[in-house]
């Protein structure tokens, strides 16, 4: 009986090996023989799922971003769209979004050091300009998702939605400030423990509110 293949599971394992190399050794590492070797794989089982280095790096780069929307995806799933009200309950949801992009244990921290490494590649390679403008949609999406929790907004249904213009500038702030600290955190992480970047991913939040709030547990 011929042995049954699963390709996709193939895939993800090839793309995770090129994440344990940007994050161990640089993006520059992840060559297909890089790759090859770190997997375990020949080169040409490699080059059997990606045909060309570029094609590689840009799947093993969209897997990862979906990992982080599927996480924020999970924490709303059963989420009112039509909700209202600001309350603990969704300031506390809003900060557990935005905490799917810091890094605050050795997973996050991987991803995002690999995302900044792509992010620097992506300025002169083309290949990976989509990723690059995903994930700016998909931050800001995560970013007005919370802001619409902090403030008692209806949820946004859609990456195109907006809130009002008060809303939207709140959302600039809050992903100038995001991405600071996720530069910062992934930069030093000796000076930017789990905890820091936690409290200060919450300041971020808080100053969104229409008004104040005592601090929660995080």
């Amino acid at each position: 009986m011929p042995k049954i293949v699963d390709h996709a599971a193939r895939r993800e394992e090839l793309a995770r090996a090129v994440w344990r190399l940007v994050g161990r050794e640089g993006i520059e590492a992840a060559t297909v023989r890089g790759v090859a070797a770190e997997s375990g794989w020949s080169m040409g089982a490699v080059r059997h799922y990606f045909a060309t280095h570029r094609d590689l790096l840009a799947f093993a780069g969209e897997v990862m971003a979906q990992r982080v929307a599927d996480r924020v995806l999970a924490l709303y799933a059963e989420a009112d769209p039509h909700e209202g009200g600001a309350s603990d309950r969704r300031f506390e949801r809003g900060c557990t979004a935005l905490e799917q992009l810091l890094p605050l244990d050795e997973g996050r921290r991987v991803e995002l050091v690999v995302w900044l490494a792509y992010m620097t590649r992506a300025r002169t390679d083309h290949h990976l300009d989509r990723l690059r403008q995903d994930g700016w949609v998909g931050e800001r999406f995560i970013c007005r998702t919370a802001v619409a929790d902090a403030r008692g907004l209806p949820l946004p249904t859609s990456v195109e939605a907006r809130l009002d213009a008060a809303g939207e500038a709140l959302v600039d702030r809050l992903q100038i400030g995001l991405d600071g600290l996720s530069l910062l955190s992934a930069t030093y992480p000796e000076r930017w423990p789990a905890t820091e970047v936690r409290a200060a991913a919450r300041r971020l939040l808080m100053e969104t509110r229409p008004d104040p709030i005592s601090e929660c547990g995080g």
